[in-house]
């Protein structure tokens, strides 16, 4: 996948479980206007018995929630680009 190359990133199956639980949460929202946060817990959550975040930023240095969202195909939410948020840019 060229976008995960230039993105200096191998996929796993980690990886793509990430994408999917993104675009689940995506798909699953009432409201157009997904929320940092909400978004942020959900992940947390939802690879907690892995290690939460600190697992997720072994997968995207760059953010799981800023870098998860561009290879799903998604727009970051309002706030994904800050530190220590969703991304380490």
């Amino acid at each position: 996948m060229d976008l995960a190359a230039a993105e200096n990133l191998t996929l796993t199956e980690d990886h793509w479980q990430v994408v999917r639980a993104l675009q689940y949460f995506y798909a699953h929202q009432e409201d157009s206007v997904i929320i940092m946060r909400e978004l942020h817990d959900a992940l947390d959550e939802e690879f907690h018995q892995k290690g939460g975040l600190r697992y997720l930023y072994t997968l995207f240095p760059n953010g799981p929630v800023a870098q998860g969202c561009l290879l799903a195909g998604l727009t970051p939410p309002s706030g994904a680009q800050d530190r220590g948020i969703g991304s380490a840019m």
